[in-house]
């Protein structure tokens, strides 16, 4: 087994709940695309980050069966972690601040992977919900309080690569960001919280607690 940490982001007020993270903080001990592929489909974490270079906040992110240029729990995670003001990406570069509990990453909208955002008319009815079959990446979401902002959501990637529900998912709440047009503070899975925003320059933020598994 590759030696790694594991970080759980987006945890809920209590410090319960987030959504696992692998991170190889050794990237160059795992230095082929095919290997880091294979070491995330062993570790089988919805995400797992491998660090090129902890000063300049270089990172690699994989899902159990693909490579991804930006996601967002790896980023918070990593970012946090790391303890460094930005991330290079295969996307581009991440910008990181820290607010209080909170730690938060910026970027484009349109790193974020594509995603249905399916709105429901109550959070009892996405409590509800049964996992769709492989296919389709869901993004199940309903207004707690469309006037404080606040959401209910869960997250279903239809990969079919172990994955039938992601804990909490930075991408997909970017993206409802956007498409909403204001910072919104979701909760997701089994109790987890992401809180987002929209930078002045349009890049749009989200964040959250993160804690050491154990």
């Amino acid at each position: 087994m590759t030696e790694h940490e594991v970080l759980h982001v987006f945890c809920g007020p209590d410090g319960g709940h987030g959504n696992a993270l692998g991170v190889v903080r050794d990237g160059a001990a795992v230095p082929g695309e095919r290997d880091r592929q294979a070491v995330a489909r062993e570790l089988g974490f919805s995400e797992t980050v491998f660090v090129d270079d902890a000063r300049r906040g270089a990172i690699d992110i994989y899902t159990p069966g693909l490579r991804l240029p930006f996601a967002g729990h790896p980023c918070v995670g990593t970012a946090w972690l790391l303890g460094v003001d930005r991330l290079v990406t295969a996307a581009g570069v991440v910008g990181v601040r820290r607010d209080g509990a909170f730690t938060r990453i910026a970027a484009p909208a349109a790193w974020a992977p594509p995603r249905t955002l399916r709105r429901h008319a109550t959070p009892a009815e996405v409590d509800g919900l049964a996992v769709p079959p492989p296919g389709e990446w869901i993004y199940a979401w309903a207004w707690q309080d469309e006037a404080a902002g606040t959401v209910r959501a869960r997250a279903f990637p239809g990969r079919d690569d172990g994955i039938d529900e992601d804990e909490a998912t930075g991408a997909a709440a970017i993206l409802l960001t956007a498409e909403l047009g204001r910072g919104l503070t979701i909760t997701q899975g089994r109790g987890s919280q992401l809180v987002t925003g929209i930078t002045p320059d349009g890049l749009i933020e989200v964040g959250g607690r993160v804690r050491r598994a154990g």
